[in-house]
């Protein structure tokens, strides 16, 4: 009888020997555990950035992230003597014992993510720190320094650039080769630390893009974050939440955040989860969400969810996932029990709010009164409910989207053409590919309006509602029950100067159709000048040639920080698009360059900047037409042979013969008033609600002027 071989192996034999694997082996083994794919790198890379105390952080990636990634980042940067042992595995700044897990307040702590990425792809580190004149760049392979660091220019903070990704994975490169599927990925990450660090800017493309897919910048609101990132749908139909729990020592835990509605549809459930500002998921609490909204949305049709949830760093684990995940919480169906039945109240009580908005909305838009609405109303609410009564003298209209309330409800006769636009010019995008965002003095003058901004104007501005023009300079906006009368040349000038700072360096660009030579528009400019009508022609002349090698020395600089683009010749052929969908007035061309040339302080970077953005901010400020407004009485200053006496007889004289006037100048007129009009409602409004922080001068300076509150006007004509 044979022997039965060892282990039910096949064959018999001595059993295989244990071996201690290399540790490039064993590297590469948790470089692959650590690194899954290219959105794991840029994830690592992003929290780097955030634990450096960055406030810009800029992506670029190629190929989905196999060709290329590049952070780079404002932040504290890497000491010099520090880059020798940057790439090793467990090397870290931000724990010394096993004990400080205990306490962990920064999002990296194990010293795996560049040294992972060295073992499967090539990283290049360009950094510099506060107080050093140069910058050095190493690059990196399997932990160790390629050579040693060479000095270099650059701006403050890191860029970290990872090349060929899992080149020598070939498994995991195959799988991946299809960049469509990680690039999203990389995107939604970089979405959701735009909408929970509201205090950083964020951006990201595809590496030669001409447009950003996350352009995210700096504000005080989370919901103007989220706004920014996920569209103003989104924010139409959140609700604020908050929960807090301390009733244990071991149950200590706050909630804040925001959650959909009953009127929000989506095909997918967007849960964004932060733990003590770490990106995690949790299945359990995303399960427990979802199951409280099947009972509330249609079926198929999935919430948005944002939350922050903060809990002593003692009572959270982070070391359980490799790529740091997940979490483990202290209590955790106790808190998920807690969320679920707050969220649960939240949606029981908007449910009443749901009906009325689409019954209301339903209404024909002669706003014509339903006498059932109230029955409709009351009835959908339940006879368990009671309806808060809302004052007389306080029910206004708050729908933006109900035109019964716009002044162009009341004018008739009125172009029915408003919303068509006039072309001057060809658009093309472009983009500067030279990231600018890092400078200190651009950084100095955006902390400026930050911390310049008056609240109550920008709660007025974020939450008001377009009525119509008043007049040439001043439109009426309605903000609860208050009507103010607001300078649309002030704001206007305003919000262009800030989104000049803002998009600095990041701009697409206008195409002018034909080259505009510089001298000529400067002398056009300084002929219009009132305070050089006394100069002669030769003088003028002679100021324009100055001011026209002026710009043509500084044409690279305002090109790449402000894609102003000035030729060779001395000739204009683009510029920057401030705002989209909007193309300013080329009348004021000429006055435009002659600002670049005169006010602008050269020889400073700060004040360069701030002139220059104050120059642009003019230029592209929604002053009147240049031709005057045509309408009611104006017309007869388009007559074709006015005499000296028209002005005196002006409203006896209203044009009875159509040949009397010039139409086609009167037509131009009609056209550039038409187009203003449009573009006060439909782009700068809407502009001004998502960018604008108000600075404190305009609430003394006549931009806002409060002439109507209901409750006033109600109390007066209640004693008629």
């Amino acid at each position: 009888m044979d022997e039965p071989s060892p282990r039910g192996g096949g064959c018999a034999g001595e059993p295989p020997r244990i071996r201690r694997l290399e540790e490039s082996v064993v590297n590469r083994i948790a470089a692959g555990e650590v690194i899954q794919r290219p959105s794991s790198a840029v994830k690592e890379l992003i929290e780097n950035s955030l634990d450096a105390g960055a406030s810009s952080v800029s992506v670029a990636v190629k190929d989905g992230g196999l060709k290329l990634i590049q952070v780079s980042d404002d932040g504290h940067g890497i000491r010099f003597e520090d880059l020798a042992i940057l790439c090793e595995r467990h090397t870290t700044s931000k724990l010394s014992a096993y004990e400080d897990l205990q306490t962990i307040k920064s999002m990296g702590f194990r010293g795996e993510a560049l040294a992972s990425m060295t073992y499967v792809g090539h990283v290049t580190v360009t950094t510099i720190t506060e107080g050093q004149l140069h910058g050095y760049r190493v690059s990196y392979r399997d932990g160790v320094m390629e050579n040693e660091p060479k000095p270099c220019a650059a701006v403050k903070g890191t860029q970290v650039m990872v090349e060929n990704l899992f080149y020598n994975m070939v498994a995991r490169k195959k799988t991946l080769q299809n960049s469509n599927d990680d690039y999203p990925k990389i995107v939604d990450f970089i979405s959701r630390f735009a909408v929970h660090h509201i205090n950083v800017t964020f951006s990201c493309r595809k590496h030669g893009a001409n447009r950003a897919d996350v352009h995210s910048a700096s504000t005080s609101s989370r919901l103007d974050a989220i706004r920014s990132v996920y569209g103003a749908s989104v924010v139409r139909d959140l609700i604020e939440i908050k929960v807090s729990y301390e009733d244990a020592a071991d149950s200590i835990f706050k909630m804040d955040g925001y959650i959909s509605n009953a009127n929000y549809v989506a095909k997918k459930i967007t849960m964004i989860l932060f733990i003590n500002d770490r990106l995690v998921d949790c299945t359990a609490l995303k399960r427990a969400i979802e199951f409280v909204y099947s009972a509330t949305l249609p079926q198929a049709s999935k919430p948005f969810i944002y939350m922050s949830i903060h809990l002593p760093s003692e009572h959270v684990d982070v070391n359980i996932h490799p790529t740091k995940k997940e979490v483990s919480l202290l209590n955790q169906e106790r808190i998920i029990e807690t969320i679920r039945n707050a969220i649960e109240e939240k949606l029981m009580n908007s449910n009443t709010t749901r009906i009325f908005q689409t019954q209301a909305l339903n209404l024909s838009g002669t706003a014509q009164a339903n006498p059932q609405k109230d029955k409709v109303s009351e009835a959908s609410m339940g006879s368990g409910t009671k309806s808060q009564k809302i004052p007389v003298s306080q029910m206004v209209r708050t729908d933006p989207r109900n035109p019964s309330g716009r002044l162009h409800t009341y004018w008739h006769g009125q172009s029915s053409n408003l919303e068509k636009k006039f072309d001057l010019v060809s658009v093309r995008s472009r983009r500067n590919q030279k990231d600018a965002g890092d400078l200190s003095s651009r950084h100095e003058l955006l902390v400026e309006i930050d911390s310049s901004f008056h609240p109550g104007l920008l709660d007025i501005v974020k939450n008001c509602t377009y009525v119509g023009l008043a007049d040439e300079a001043f439109a009426l906006i309605q903000h609860n029950t208050r009507l103010y009368l607001v300078n649309v040349v002030n704001i206007s000038k305003e919000l262009m100067y800030q989104q000049a700072l803002c998009r600095f360096g990041n701009f697409n660009a206008i195409q002018l159709s034909e080259p505009a030579p510089l001298q000529e528009l400067l002398v056009m400019a300084l002929k219009d000048d009132e305070l050089m009508s006394d100069e002669k022609d030769d003088e003028k002349l002679e100021i324009a040639e100055v001011n026209t090698e002026i710009l043509k020395e500084n044409a690279e600089m305002i090109n790449e920080y402000f894609s102003i683009h000035i030729d060779q010749d001395g000739k204009l052929t683009r510029l920057p698009v401030v705002l989209d969908q909007y193309t300013p007035d080329m009348d004021r061309l000429p006055e435009f360059v002659l600002a670049l040339g005169n006010d602008v302080t050269w020889d400073d970077e700060k004040e360069c900047f701030r002139t220059v953005a104050a120059a642009v901010g003019n230029f592209y400020a929604l002053h009147p037409p240049i031709l005057p407004n045509p309408s009611g009485n104006g017309i007869h200053l388009y007559k074709k042979n006015r005499d000296s006496t028209a002005d005196e007889h002006a409203e006896n004289d209203l044009i009875s013969d159509e040949n009397d006037v010039d139409q086609e100048l009167l037509a131009e007129a009609e056209a550039a008033w038409a187009q203003r009009e449009w573009t006060i409602q439909h782009v700068l409004f809407p502009s001004m609600r998502l960018f604008l922080k108000p600075p404190k001068s305009m609430a003394t300076d006549g931009t806002f002027v409060q002439v109507a509150s209901l409750e006033k006007l109600y109390k007066i004509f209640e004693r008629c």
